[in-house]
């Protein structure tokens, strides 16, 4: 297993050019989850994210409609895809309200985005880049670690 990759973030803009890059490796299918406390960088790196990807429309916090879905634009160097951008806080871990989102199928032809999803969302992919955000208690600089993770197969369904 690969150590985790890691970056101090001074400022949003850092945070948000941490999104643009991870987006160049981003295609239809993927799944990014994001953690990390309110005022962590979650929307921000989302924000960079998207502009990485050429998608449509601005990114917002999806707090209160719970998924946004941004349309495929112009990418540099790669194929256009779309951006599902959920914030998960709401659903309290409850499955129903997530399969109602219908997620699994927006992973055919989207990058799916999803705030606060650690623990809730990663069953809908074999693999997700999971990200995890800190700020420091008295200034803007936050740090993200992030890493490609593999989803454990089950020894109960064997």
């Amino acid at each position: 297993m690969t150590e985790p990759h890691r970056r101090v973030l001074p400022t949003v803009d850092d945070t948000e050019a941490l999104g643009r890059e991870l987006a160049a490796d981003l295609t239809a299918g993927d799944l990014v989850v994001l953690d990390g406390p309110l005022g962590a960088g979650k929307t921000a790196l989302t924000r960079g994210i998207a502009a990485g990807l050429g998608v449509q429309g601005r990114v917002s916090s999806p707090t209160f409609i719970i998924a946004r879905r941004h349309r495929a634009g112009e990418r540099d160097d790669a194929a256009p895809v779309a951006l599902v951008h959920v914030d998960a806080y709401r659903l309290g871990g409850g499955l129903d309200e997530l399969d109602a989102l219908d997620l699994d199928t927006d992973l055919h032809d989207a990058v799916v985005v999803v705030e606060w999803g650690g623990g809730v969302v990663e069953h809908l992919s074999d693999r997700h880049l999971r990200v995890r955000l800190a700020r420091d208690p008295e200034s803007e600089v936050r740090t993200a670690t992030w890493e490609w993770v593999e989803r454990q197969a089950d020894p109960a369904a064997g």
